[in-house]
């Protein structure tokens, strides 16, 4: 499987993720490359029910066609009121095509809407010090794949970072839905955090780390 000398291809185009991928193996000797390294790689219709079908198969789909150990996630946004949505789709929430900006407005708005029809806004819920309003518990949730073609091996794990959503972004780091996702602990949105504090709590980063205890790497 994967030593510290393997070839691995990150089954991503999506910059931020491979940035976080990269710096968690820092200072190992594996040659990591990403889709992005590659031309005429298969696309992967991601029409799984879980995130862990849809992490597997791209790791199995990456990994076959490119004959090389293949490292794949799926993650995603699930938020306590709206049962669990985006879920599975937390990357075109708002279109196919849509831009982290729109599928971020687009939950705001679903979840301000909600909240004023029920008549919520600025009464029963929790208000910040700051003058955020916490409109829902959420959390991230990372199926993480690894994937050896030569013998067929395969490591999943999965791991969840729970917080809240909050009604406006704050932040300039990170990527997807962090400058909403505030973390109480912290009392930051994700997309403030450092790439070193994010590591060690983000849902990527615990399931790296259960990935890397698995390897014993």
């Amino acid at each position: 499987m994967l030593t510290t000398s393997s070839r691995l291809v990150i089954a991503t185009t999506n910059k931020g993720k491979v940035k976080e991928f990269v710096h968690r193996f820092n200072g190992m000797n594996n040659t990591i490359y990403s889709l992005s390294d590659f031309k005429d790689v298969p696309s992967v219709v991601e029409d799984g029910d879980t995130f862990m079908e849809n992490a597997e198969k791209k790791a199995r789909t990456i990994g076959d066609a490119l004959n090389l150990i293949s490292l794949a996630d799926d993650s995603g946004l699930c938020v306590e009121v709206l049962l669990g949505q985006p879920g599975v789709y937390s990357a075109r929430y708002a279109g196919e095509t849509a831009t982290d900006h729109d599928n971020v407005n687009k939950l705001l708005q679903v979840l301000l809407h909600r909240s004023d029809d029920e008549g919520t806004v600025g009464h029963t819920l929790p208000i910040h010090p700051l003058g955020y309003k916490l409109l829902s518990p959420a959390y991230f949730a990372c199926a993480l794949v690894l994937y050896d073609p030569s013998n067929n091996l395969v490591i999943r794990v999965e791991e969840i970072c729970p917080g809240w959503i909050i009604d406006k972004p704050c932040g300039e780091g990170g990527f997807g839905y962090d400058p909403i996702f505030y973390l109480p602990e912290f009392g930051r949105t994700m997309a403030e955090l450092t790439v070193e504090e994010k590591n060690k709590i983000s849902h990527r980063g615990k399931a790296l780390d259960s990935l890397f205890n698995q390897l014993r790497l």
